[in-house]
């Protein structure tokens, strides 16, 4: 009979595994995020059971400290949990595998810190955007960029709200959206941009 070999019971990683976790350390890489975030992410998500510290730190050959470090981050990202193993006191973690699931916490996270502080940037000079020393130009410009925003900010919210399987829908849509569009702007006599 043949044995059956999984992730999680072997030192050794298969082949494509091994591939997929570095591929996506050198991705997280260029998203900004540590290497060794994105390959404990990327080993978690593919593993078939919850794994320790020790487990990651084994299979990726990566130092305990660096892994714990690694893994506070992506518990706050939420892309990771604890989990409880019956009869082992030690922490399990297991990655979130709902692949939308994972797109959302990583645009609400990045939205956290990168626009959200210029958002508030924005609102806090449009409080001083009457001061008779801001030229019409730097005005517009403001008011432009609050518009946009807001815009974004609110569609981003209503997208929150949109179920998964609608928003592949959308997605495989493409360019026929775009063309629904025209075709309803034309039908409007409005030009949208």
């Amino acid at each position: 009979m043949t044995e059956i070999k999984d992730i999680n019971t072997e030192s050794k990683l298969p082949a494509a595994v091994e591939q997929f976790v570095l591929r996506w350390g050198d991705m997280g890489t260029q998203w900004g995020v540590n290497r060794s975030v994105a390959q404990i992410q990327a080993l978690l998500f593919l593993s078939d059971c919850p794994l320790t510290a020790e487990d990651i730190s084994e299979k990726l050959g990566m130092a305990r400290s660096n892994v714990s470090n690694s893994l506070k981050e992506l518990l706050a990202w939420k892309l990771i949990f604890r989990v409880p193993v019956l009869g082992d006191r030690r922490d399990h973690y297991e990655a979130e595998t709902d692949l939308w699931q994972m797109t959302r916490k990583v645009a609400q996270g990045r939205k956290e810190r990168e626009i959200d502080p210029m958002v508030a940037a924005i609102r806090a000079a449009m409080a001083h955007i009457d001061d008779p020393q801001v030229s019409a130009t730097v005005r517009g410009r403001l008011l432009t960029m609050h518009d946009f925003v807001n815009t974004v900010e609110s569609w981003y919210q209503q997208m929150l709200n949109v179920p998964s399987n609608q928003l592949m829908t959308l997605i495989r849509m493409g360019s026929k959206v775009v063309g629904l569009l025209r075709f309803v702007s034309g039908k409007s006599g409005t030009k949208q941009d």
